[in-house]
């Protein structure tokens, strides 16, 4: 708490709530005093708060403390998430081992179903759990980690490819960080998502820096351009849903815009996850390429 507060009050120009910036200032962003004027709340307590002292704050004062620093739907969601967890009657939220969690049958039905692109569920560690035959395909690479379960941070920090897989791998890097950092939020007591920051943290410099910035993320819809070891080239859409079965739990699906040459790569991946037979691929990538 105290690292994310300070991190995004140091992050707010004074003239962008209304404040003189002045002479002299010492601090980099808002004083503490000035939180606490823009919130409504005595220094004392908002500095009380800033150390840690946020267990039995009111949803009133954060909503006033998510105003007063400027906070994003993604940052006043990870401040609500803080507060929760240091409440003494706080529950701790499902977790689920991904060596041994299963999907319910009818999940893989519904993930079998989507054919245009990969689909996967993973949790807020970034591992995948599940995954239909192109996500498979798609994210060969992050399987083909020797002694580890397939994990998207791990693969982004840890393994050379993940430069070439992601053309701009420093967005890459920091959504994963940033998502990381939500579910750490969520689920501060998570020894699994501990063991894998310190790890992170120890393995790589990159995931240190940004580790330390304390940015959130909600992962919900957009764009992304990957450049597939096989196939070559894609921009996909994604949409990430929230499973209200399995609290805790993103189902993604990755689609090329119908007509395009990503949905014609894409096609091409699908036949190679159907055959497995990447010498038959890659005949037909050629036979493309000279069309």
């Amino acid at each position: 708490m105290r690292e994310f507060l300070t991190t995004r009050r140091a992050r707010v120009a004074p003239h962008r709530v209304g404040l003189p910036a002045g002479s002299g200032r010492r601090v980099e962003g808002l004083r503490r005093s000035e939180v606490a004027a823009l919130a409504g709340v005595s220094v004392e307590y908002y500095t009380r708060i800033e150390r840690g002292g946020i267990g039995g704050a009111s949803p009133e004062v954060l909503d006033a403390l998510a105003r007063a620093l400027l906070l994003d739907d993604s940052e006043r969601a990870h401040l609500f998430d803080l507060a929760h967890a240091s409440s003494p009657v706080a529950r701790p939220p499902s977790r689920r081992n991904p060596t041994t969690w299963a999907p319910h049958r009818s999940l893989q039905w519904v993930l079998d179903a989507v054919t245009v692109g990969p689909a996967f569920v993973r949790n807020g560690r970034m591992d995948l759990l599940a995954t239909n035959a192109l996500a498979r395909a798609f994210y060969r690479d992050v399987y083909d980690m020797p002694g580890q379960a397939p994990n998207i941070a791990r693969f982004t920090f840890l393994d050379d490819r993940a430069r070439e897989f992601y053309p701009d791998w420093d967005m890459f890097a920091d959504v994963t960080v940033a998502i990381l950092r939500t579910e750490a939020g969520r689920d501060p007591h998570n020894k699994e998502l501990h063991d894998l920051i310190g790890e992170l943290s120890t393995r790589s410099g990159e995931f240190r820096t940004r580790w330390g910035a304390h940015d959130v993320r909600h992962h919900g819809t957009g764009f992304k351009t990957f450049d597939h070891p096989v196939v070559g080239e894609m921009t996909l859409a994604y949409e990430g849903m929230g499973m209200e079965a399995e609290p805790g739990l993103t189902l993604t699906v990755y689609v090329p815009e119908p007509g395009t040459p990503s949905a014609e790569r894409m096609r091409l991946l699908a036949s190679w996850a159907a055959s497995g037979d990447e010498a038959v691929l890659g005949a037909e990538v050629g036979d493309e390429a000279t069309r």
